[in-house]
């Protein structure tokens, strides 16, 4: 699976890159998100397959920190990124006749910019504040990756600075750009709902069918984890919320959008044509 989610988003990257068509904003954050998403399934799985192979379970303190590290930032990148693609679709949907004027070349390079820099932010700093952090020695984290909820809670120290930071950046990088979604969203409906002929409403819709479906896959696999790792669910309940979240959605992406996307699938098999 995780060959697959590589492979799967890295035809994704290129198929937008060497296809002149699909040099339109959408698939510019398309592209951006199959990045992130190779990168947050490689945070995890290279090691959980080692694990497999050595048949050893151990990773050393600055690896789990290093890991945990990385695994929060690309996930709060994705969530970014779903945000902005989001807020693309409103664009393209309520103002289409400001699309091009609004979703110019130079701010969709900054909202993908802000969305690196919060997340870098974001997961540097809880980074630091686990680091001073005290553990006992030879833990077991009941996940096949250190996951920050878990690691806080084998701490010998005191953990309520720790707890509130999650708790606000959960409030102000996870609810804020699920509530920016839901408004989306919620202005597009209004929009397709005005649309008289039923043709021209269903291909509007049809524009952020993928968007959708991917969303839904990231937040419910999302709260699936989090809900595992705050409740005392069992570790192989646990594991299988984390398998979802960060092998299944990433692999099922490219799929999604790819089954869905007449340019996307044109652009592939150009691709593919050209390497034969």
């Amino acid at each position: 699976m995780y060959l697959i989610s590589v492979l799967g988003n890295l035809l994704i990257i290129l198929a937008v890159n060497s296809d002149p068509h699909l040099h339109t904003p959408m698939y510019f954050f398309l592209s951006n998100l199959s990045f992130a998403d190779i990168c947050f399934t490689s945070t995890t799985i290279p090691k959980m397959l080692w694990n497999i192979q050595s048949k050893s379970k151990v990773i050393t303190y600055e690896g789990c920190i290093t890991q945990m590290y990385f695994f929060v930032l690309f996930a709060v990148l994705d969530d970014l990124l779903l945000t902005v693609m989001a807020y693309d679709r409103f664009v393209a949907i309520c103002h289409p006749l400001h699309y091009t004027v609004i979703m110019n070349p130079r701010l969709c390079a900054l909202l993908v910019l802000v969305s690196w820099i919060l997340s870098v932010l974001n997961s540097l700093l809880q980074s630091l504040i686990v680091l001073d952090l005290t553990f006992c020695e030879d833990l077991e984290i009941p996940q096949f990756f250190c996951e920050l909820n878990q690691v806080i809670q084998l701490a010998c120290s005191d953990t309520l600075l720790n707890n509130m930071m999650i708790y606000f950046t959960s409030l102000l990088l996870a609810i804020g750009p699920l509530a920016g979604i839901l408004y989306s969203y919620s202005k597009i409906i209004s929009s397709i709902c005005r649309i008289a002929s039923a043709q021209e409403k269903y291909k509007a819709f049809s524009t952020c069918t993928s968007h959708l479906l991917v969303v839904s896959l990231f937040y419910c696999t999302s709260l699936g984890v989090y809900l595992s790792s705050a409740g005392t669910h069992s570790s192989h309940s646990s594991a299988a919320a984390s398998v979802m979240y960060t092998v299944v959605t990433p692999m099922l992406n490219p799929f999604i959008y790819s089954l869905r996307n007449k340019d996307i699938m044109r652009a592939l098999k150009a691709f593919m044509g050209q390497q034969l």
